[in-house]
C-alpha cells in the first residue's frame, strides 16, 4: 500500500479523497493555484504544495508541475479526481514514466473510451447494444438516412459541449458547422458522430470496479435523469424504472463494456433508455474516473469507491464477487452551484460570508467550503453535494429536501432552493423522469416576485442599525420612532433593491442579531439567516442593497440618460469588439465576458455611439460592474 498520495485536482473532490486516504493512514499532499492558496482541500491535507501563479486555470493542468510536486513530497501515487487531467491518457502515461502509479485505468483505456467513435465500435463488437448513427465523414449522409431528430455530438468529449439536437434538417449543415466550432474550442478536435434522437429518454449509467485480476463486478445503476443543458443536477440509486432483470441485463452489458477495453478500477458506464421500454437500452459512453455523483453508489452499498480505486492500484483483488453485492434502501444527490436561478442561471461568485452544510440523519455533504471561502470565475461551478439516504425513495426525498432547505451559503448566490423545489415536483415525486424534464419546468421552479417578507426582514436590519447604541440618555431626535414636532409620527422607510427597487416601511415586529432576523407579519413569523447584506431562508439567498435613485439615474461620468452595459456575472472580459467612438447598432454584439466555462456576449440595447468603455481583454470583473456605456443617437446628435 502506499505511503503518500498526491490528490491532483482542488474543491470538494480533493476534500473528498483526502477524506479517505486520512481513513486509510495515508499521507496527503494537495496541490494548489495561487487563487487556491487558503482553500479547504489547503488546510486539511498533511501537506501541500504551489504548483504556479495565475493563470490558474493552468496550473491544475499542467503535467510538469505536477510531476514536479510528487517528486518533492515523496508521493508514490497520483489521484485525480475529476475533471482536469482525470480522463488524459497522456498524464496517465506521464504517470507511469516518472515512476507514480496513476490512481486509474490504464492509457490505453483511457484513449480508447475518451474517443467515442472507437468507443462505440469496441462495446459493441463485445455485444453491448449502442444507439444508431455514424460518424465522421459520412456525417450528414448519415444523419440524413437516420431521419430527424437527430443528436449531434464530439467524439473527444462530453459534459454537452458541442451537442446539438437538429430537428430539422434543413439546417443539418449549419448546425453540423457550429457543432464543429464548439467541439474545436472545447476539446480542440472537431470531429463529430450522429446518433438517432429518442424522445424523453431516461440517462442511467452503471458504477463498474474492476482490479487488475480479471475481476470485474458492477454495483447498480444511478439515475441521472434530471438534467439541465445537458448537465446532471440531481442523481439517484437505484433507478424507479429498472426491474431486477433489466438492472442485471445492463450490469452485465456494463462489465462486458469494462472488459472490452482491459479496464481497471472505478468506471461509469452510461446508457440511454427508452422511459417506455426499459428494455430497450443503448450504449452511450464510459467516464475512465470517478464520476461525481458516486456517493449514492456508495451510499446503497456500503462500499467507499475512493478507497476500492486506492486499493486496486496498490494491486489488491476485489475482495468480493458479483454476488456478494447487495443494494439497501435508496440515495439521492443534489449538486450545490454557484449559479443565480433568477438571472437564467448565469454564474455568480463571491465571498461565503455565512456557511451551514447539513450532516446526519441520513445527510451527508461533501464539499469544498469555508466561511471566508471566494468563489471566483476560474473554475466549475460546482460548490458542495448534498447526498440523502433512507430506507426507500420517498424518505430519501423528504430528507434531502429538507438537508437542502438547512444549507446556507449567504454571500454566493447558489441553485439550492431551485433544487428543494424541484425535488417537490409532481413528476419528481413519483419517479416520471426524463431529461427534458427540468426544462420543462424550470420556469415554475423560479419565482419571480421576492416576498414581501424578505423587504420586511431588510427593513428590520436597517432600522436595527439606525438605534443608539447607548444605555444611557437617549436624545429623542436620534430615535428612529418617525416622532417630529407639531405633527404625526411618520413611519421610517427605507429604498432597497433586491431585484427591482423598492420603498420599504417596517409594518411588523422583529428581532436582529448578528446571525438571524426574525420578523412576525400578518401573524406569520418567519425566520432569516443574515450575514452582511444577504438574507437566506429555505436554501435560498436574497442581497439586499439600499438604493440611490438618483445615483441609479446617473452613469460614473456622470451623462444622465446614457445606459450602461454591465456584467451579468463575476468572470473575465475575453472579446471587446469596440472602442470608444464607435457607432453601434442595436442588438451588436460588444463584449464577451466569461466565466466558469460560460461565455456570456454583451450586445447593445440601442443604436447609439460608445461614449465609455471600461475594460479590455482580460480584464476581471464583478457582478454589476459597469463595462461600458452606449450614449442614445437623439443624446449624441443633442
Amino acid at each position: 500500500m502506499f505511503d503518500t498520495v498526491l490528490v491532483a485536482n482542488r474543491g470538494e473532490i480533493a476534500v473528498r479523497v483526502i477524506r479517505t486516504l486520512r481513513s486509510m493512514g495515508i499521507r496527503s499532499v494537495a496541490v494548489y493555484s495561487d487563487a487556491d492558496a487558503d482553500a479547504r482541500h489547503v488546510r486539511e491535507a498533511d501537506t501541500a504544495v504551489r504548483i504556479g501563479p495565475p493563470p490558474a486555470t493552468e496550473s491544475y493542468l499542467s503535467v510538469e508541475l505536477l510531476l514536479e510536486a510528487a517528486a518533492r513530497t515523496g508521493a508514490q501515487a497520483v489521484h485525480p479526481g475529476y475533471g482536469f487531467l482525470a480522463e488524459n491518457a497522456a498524464f496517465a502515461r506521464a504517470c507511469e514514466e516518472a515512476g507514480l502509479v496513476f490512481i486509474g485505468p490504464p492509457a490505453d483505456a483511457i484513449a480508447l473510451m475518451g474517443d467515442k467513435i472507437r468507443a462505440k465500435e469496441t462495446v459493441q463488437a463485445a455485444g453491448v447494444p449502442v444507439v444508431p448513427g455514424g460518424r465522421d465523414p459520412e456525417l450528414a449522409e448519415a444523419a440524413r438516412k437516420l431521419g430527424a431528430p437527430v443528436l449531434l455530438k464530439p467524439s473527444a468529449g462530453g459534459g454537452g459541449k458541442g451537442m446539438r439536437l437538429v430537428r430539422d434538417l434543413d439546417v443539418l449543415d449549419d448546425e453540423i458547422a457550429a457543432a464543429r466550432r464548439e467541439a474545436r474550442a472545447s476539446f480542440g478536435d472537431d470531429t463529430l458522430l450522429v446518433e438517432r434522437w429518442i424522445d424523453r429518454p431516461r440517462h442511467i449509467e452503471i458504477q463498474v470496479l474492476a482490479d487488475g485480476h480479471g475481476g470485474v463486478v458492477h454495483l447498480g445503476e444511478r439515475e441521472c435523469s434530471l438534467q439541465r443543458r445537458h448537465q446532471k443536477i440531481v442523481e439517484e440509486a437505484p433507478s424507479v424504472l429498472l426491474d431486477e432483470a433489466t438492472r442485471a441485463a445492463m450490469g452485465e452489458a456494463a462489465v462486458q463494456a469494462a472488459r472490452s477495453c482491459g479496464y481497471r478500477g472505478a468506471g461509469t458506464v452510461e446508457f440511454i433508455v427508452p422511459g417506455g421500454d426499459p428494455s430497450q437500452y443503448y450504449f452511450m459512453e464510459m467516464n475512465t474516473r470517478l464520476q461525481v455523483e458516486h456517493p449514492v453508489t456508495e451510499l446503497i452499498t456500503g462500499l467507499d469507491l475512493v478507497e476500492w480505486q486506492v486499493r486496486v492500484a496498490a494491486g489488491e483483488p476485489l475482495g468480493f464477487r458479483q454476488e456478494d453485492v447487495t443494494l439497501t434502501g435508496h440515495a439521492v444527490e443534489a449538486r450545490i452551484c454557484a449559479e443565480d436561478p433568477a438571472r437564467g442561471f448565469l454564474p455568480s461568485g463571491g465571498r461565503v460570508l455565512r456557511l451551514r452544510e447539513p450532516q446526519g440523519d441520513g445527510v451527508r455533504t461533501d464539499s469544498g467550503l469555508t466561511e471566508g471561502t471566494e468563489v471566483g470565475s476560474l473554475y466549475d461551478p460546482m460548490l458542495s453535494k448534498v447526498i440523502a439516504y433512507g430506507p426507500d425513495r420517498a424518505t430519501a426525498l423528504r430528507r434531502l429536501r429538507a438537508a437542502l432547505a438547512e444549507t446556507v451559503t449567504l454571500g454566493v448566490q447558489t441553485n439550492a432552493g431551485f433544487l428543494r423545489r424541484l425535488l417537490a415536483h409532481p413528476d419528481v415525486v413519483s419517479g416520471d423522469l426524463d431529461t427534458g424534464l427540468v426544462e420543462r419546468v424550470v420556469d415554475d421552479l423560479v419565482p419571480t416576485d421576492v416576498p414581501e417578507e424578505v423587504y420586511e426582514a431588510a427593513a428590520a436590519v436597517r432600522l436595527e442599525g439606525l438605534k443608539p447604541a447607548t444605555d444611557g440618555w437617549v436624545d429623542p431626535f436620534s430615535v428612529p420612532s418617525g416622532w417630529r414636532l407639531g405633527g404625526e409620527p411618520k413611519p421610517v422607510s427605507f429604498p432597497l433593491r433586491v431585484t427591482e427597487p423598492m420603498e420599504y416601511a417596517p409594518r411588523g415586529t422583529h428581532t436582529v442579531t448578528e446571525d438571524r432576523v426574525t420578523v412576525t407579519l400578518d401573524g406569520v413569523r418567519h425566520t432569516f439567516h443574515r450575514a452582511a447584506d444577504w438574507l437566506g431562508r429555505d436554501g435560498d439567498a436574497w442581497h439586499v442593497r439600499d438604493h440611490d435613485p438618483v445615483a441609479a439615474s446617473l452613469t460614473r461620468s456622470g451623462h444622465a440618460g446614457a445606459d450602461s452595459l454591465t456584467a451579468p456575472m463575476p468572470g473575465t472580459v475575453t472579446v471587446v469588439k469596440v472602442a470608444v467612438g464607435d457607432e453601434v447598432a442595436a442588438g451588436q454584439s460588444l463584449l464577451v465576458v466569461e466565466a466558469m466555462k460560460m461565455e456570456h456576449v454583451i450586445s447593445a440595447p440601442h443604436a447609439g455611439t460608445v461614449a465609455e468603455l471600461d475594460v479590455t481583454p482580460g480584464t476581471t470583473v464583478a457582478m454589476d460592474q459597469v463595462l461600458a456605456v452606449i450614449a442614445p443617437h437623439e443624446e449624441v446628435a443633442g
